[in-house]
């Protein structure tokens, strides 16, 4: 049976705590392993060996090195490939071609996209005059912020969590990671590959544990924290953000969305279905992007509801769509699909819970759900499920289709389907979320920033925008 320790100051350790709780695999409920839970002990160590590395040999290193050792950690996840995607797999239960060809790649090109990003940042210089004439300098420095706390979802947990850690450490601060207690294992396993790539100890360090009372709750309380990185539910960051006031700690928030796609009449069917078939289902519905309210022009609503019907349908549970995370997400997912019902919608397919071969029997699966018919009071319209499931609901006019995509109180994405190269324009510029895809879905550039508004998160993230948050950016006057 698998142990998951904790990885401090570069070697692994059970802690102090004698805490532990089992890790089970989402697929079929069986046991994966036992995960130690770290507490203010764990916490307080992993925070001197960060702190010890900036003194180190860490914080003496070059630009050019910390890119090269970057670098190495992405080879090293590509050379232990099969190792992450096992992994991720027994933390998920999702499908392994998602894992090969998504999650584990996206995991390694982090590290080289920042590794990239970081030796090419520009910063601003001016020429000041004086009253003498002789004039001044002005120029820009950055400094790495100093130990980061790094607190990480379980949906996608390689990729997220090193969509943080990799420019985090490409810009020279140590960091202290704490897995979702629903994923520990490729966070784990990524403390052997810094080993191997040369990375100083206490640069990277994971502890294991919950929120509130465990590794969780000690860490955003820990005065030796410089910064906090969150993805993860909107209750969760109001939390982490009332403990990051003590201290004035900076934080970047990546939380929940409620995102819609409209669909105009003039778009191209085959290639709007592709993209919602993704965006309704991948991952289950596990995903931050993922549409669950989908606003389609009148005249092309029953074809658009009859297409997605189709391709929900089509996908094999444990084959092309994976289960939730835990019984307790299952839960919650299974009771937003009775409160559709209670509300009155129209069940076009799904609903419930379907029926597995017995070596699958205990996982944590549902049914691919569409719901339309229901009012924009619903509960299902206006509350984040993060599950396969959405609410086809059709509209009239632009101006409509505008109005109610923006009628909430998350802000993160939407895809906009259109052949109107100038509506797609007009419209994409009147959403209020962080990201707009036109006829398309999760297509990213990591330079390009990323986040989202209102309820959906503070700051952006990716390329240059990520150093904004890792970095303090100093200013330096010269008298000439």
């Amino acid at each position: 049976m698998t142990q998951f320790q904790h990885f401090i100051d570069g070697a692994f350790t059970v802690g102090t705590s004698g805490k532990s709780f089992t890790k089970i695999r989402p697929s079929d409920g069986s046991l994966v392993g036992t995960v130690h839970e770290g507490g203010r002990a764990e916490i307080d160590a992993a925070v001197q060996a960060a702190r010890a590395a900036q003194k180190g040999p860490w914080g003496k290193l070059t630009v050019d090195d910390r890119s090269d050792l970057m670098r190495a950690v992405a080879d090293g996840i590509t050379k232990r490939f099969a190792d992450f995607v096992e992994a991720e797999m027994a933390d998920t239960g999702q499908p392994k071609s998602m894992m090969e060809h998504a999650f584990i790649p996206r995991g390694a090109a982090n590290f080289k996209i920042f590794a990239d990003v970081v030796k090419n940042v520009a910063t601003e210089s001016f020429q000041t005059p004086t009253p003498d004439g002789r004039g001044a300098l002005n120029y820009s420095i950055r400094k790495p912020k100093g130990v980061i706390g790094v607190i990480c979802p379980w949906n996608a947990p390689l990729l997220l969590m090193t969509w943080k850690v990799a420019p985090a450490l490409a810009c020279g601060n140590s960091v202290i990671v704490k897995p979702s207690e629903e994923t520990p294992g490729t966070a784990t396993l990524l403390g052997e590959v810094m080993n191997d790539a040369g990375v100083p100890k206490g640069v990277y360090n994971v502890v294991h544990g919950f929120g509130s009372d465990s590794a969780g709750g000690y860490l955003t309380q820990h005065p030796g924290i410089d910064a906090i990185t969150f993805t993860g539910e909107t209750r969760t960051g109001t939390a982490i953000m009332q403990a990051a006031a003590h201290g004035l700690r900076d934080v970047s928030f990546e939380l929940g969305g409620k995102n819609s796609a409209i669909v105009f009449a003039d778009a191209d069917l085959d290639v709007t279905l592709e993209a919602l078939g993704r965006s309704v289902f991948l991952n289950c519905g596990q995903v931050c992007l993922g549409t669950e309210r989908v606003l389609v022009e009148r005249a092309l609503f029953d074809k658009l509801v009859a297409g997605l019907k189709a391709k929900a349908e089509s996908l094999k549970a444990g084959a092309s769509i994976g289960p939730l995370i835990s019984a307790e997400h299952r839960e919650k997912v299974l009771s937003y699909y009775a409160k559709a019902v209670a509300d009155g919608a129209t069940v076009v397919t799904g609903g419930g819970v379907p029926t597995m071969p017995e070596e699958l029997a205990s996982g944590h699966w549902v049914q691919p759900t569409i719901w339309t018919g229901l009012p924009d009071s619903a509960s299902v319209w206006n509350e984040e499920i993060f599950g396969p499931c959405c609410h086809i609901r059709p509209f009239d006019t632009e101006d409509e289709a505008i109005a109610v995509a923006n009628a909430t109180d998350y802000g993160l994405s939407t895809s906009i389907f259109t052949t109107d190269l100038s509506r797609a324009h007009r419209v994409a510029a009147e959403i209020d979320v962080g990201i707009t895809w036109v006829n398309s879905w999760f297509l990213r550039d990591l330079r390009t920033p990323f986040g989202g508004t209102k309820h959906s998160g503070i700051g952006r993230e990716g390329g240059v925008h990520s150093l904004e948050f890792y970095t303090e950016l100093r200013n330096i006057c010269v008298k000439l």
